[in-house]
């Protein structure tokens, strides 16, 4: 499966390879599946296995961005070839009619004219001067008509392709969640008292007082067990999805409400994966927030992560950096809905939304404070 989506890849790549950033972006995919395999095959515990499948999720994430990406492009393309076609279609006509005329006539007549030897003389001027220029509109005429063909036999093709890495995505992100259930092997910092917890989820109405409350949902500290701290990584943090900022910090919506964390639009089902090393301190439904991931990186500090359509991990455990915490909800789109979108120049698959919140202490703080520059407007 690994090996077909890596030359699906491949035959997207050089379908456009004009356009050399989706190229790229599908060779470095099928790149990183062929290195996601082998990290599987040489996985010995629950967390490299895990390891692994994430690898395997995220780069058939970004193989199916830059096909999506690839059709696109191929799609506008092959439409402003057409209408440039339909637009010279008189003058295509009479340059093939001229290039028709001159390659079956037999090659004494082109050297005689009626008038005489100075009128040949002349005319052999003029189709010298006139035929180099001939030749050039008659190569890029053919370097056209076979990126055309090429074009749309590229459009032609991309339901299999697509149907091919859909599926092969589905089956890793599936896998992927078996092995994080059957993963044992993650240090744990304390015990969760259950029903602290559930007092804790009952008696709250804010995110702020929830997270308030959150130590005193401990149980028992498990002794010796490592102590995340990410001060030393502030502002050089990667994202936990792949997405487009829509709203920033305090920025007000539609409804002029105002939230003290980033608004990020991601497509279904994209892997959520947390910035660094961090403790597990909550992973389920929270008010009407969604599913709710929030960990805890660093003394005082929180990251909280909502709108999730799936969780993973448990709480207490010390997640490693990179590793999946959860899956955005919505379905994946169908292949046509793909197409459609592809051919129309939309990015409509931005679907779901996932809100960052970043606590230190009792406040919030920007985002972009502990994260890198992302690309993307607010709203």
């Amino acid at each position: 499966m690994i090996r077909a989506l890596a030359l699906c890849l491949t035959l997207m790549a050089s379908g456009v390879s004009a356009q050399s950033d989706p190229a790229t972006a599908a060779d470095a995919a099928a790149t990183r599946l062929d290195r996601a395999a082998q990290m599987l095959a040489d996985a010995r515990t629950g967390s490299d296995r895990v390891a692994a499948l994430t690898e395997t999720v995220r780069a058939y994430e970004d193989g199916l961005v830059a096909m999506r990406e690839g059709l696109r492009r191929a799609s506008i393309r092959e439409r402003t070839l057409s209408i440039q076609f339909e637009a010279r279609r008189d003058e295509l006509s009479r340059l093939l009619g001229i290039l028709s005329t001159i390659s079956n006539a037999p090659t004494p007549l082109l050297l005689l004219h009626p008038t005489g030897p100075t009128g040949t003389a002349r005319s052999g001027m003029i189709l010298a001067d006139v035929a180099p220029a001939l030749q050039r509109d008659a190569e890029q005429l053919r370097a056209e008509l076979e990126e055309l063909e090429l074009l749309r036999t590229l459009q032609a093709s991309a339901s299999d392709t697509l149907e091919e890495g859909l599926q092969g995505a589905q089956e890793a992100r599936t896998a992927l969640s078996q092995a994080i259930a059957d993963r044992v092997d993650l240090p744990r910092r304390y015990v969760e008292d259950g029903t602290a917890m559930r007092d804790l989820i009952e008696s709250t109405e804010t995110l702020s007082a929830f997270a308030s409350g959150l130590s005193g949902t401990v149980a028992m500290e498990v002794e010796g067990a490592p102590q995340p701290d990410v001060s030393a990584r502030r502002g050089t943090l990667s994202m936990p999805v792949e997405g487009t900022l829509i709203r920033g910090y305090q920025e007000a919506d539609a409804a002029g409400v105002t939230r003290p964390g980033w608004l990020i639009a991601t497509r279904p089902e994209a892997l959520v994966t947390t910035p660094a090393v961090a403790t597990m301190r909550y992973a389920g439904p929270l008010l009407d927030y969604g599913n709710v991931v929030i960990l805890e990186p660093g003394s005082g500090v929180l990251f909280v992560f909502a709108g999730l359509g799936e969780v993973y991990g448990e709480v207490g455990e010390v997640i490693p950096e990179g590793a999946p915490i959860g899956l955005m909800g919505g379905a994946a789109p169908d292949i046509q809905a793909i197409l459609t979108d592809s051919v129309e120049g939309a990015d409509a698959s931005r679907s779901e939304t996932l809100y960052v919140e970043i606590r230190d202490g009792q406040d919030t703080v920007d985002p972009a404070e502990w994260f890198v520059p992302m690309t993307g407007s607010s709203e």
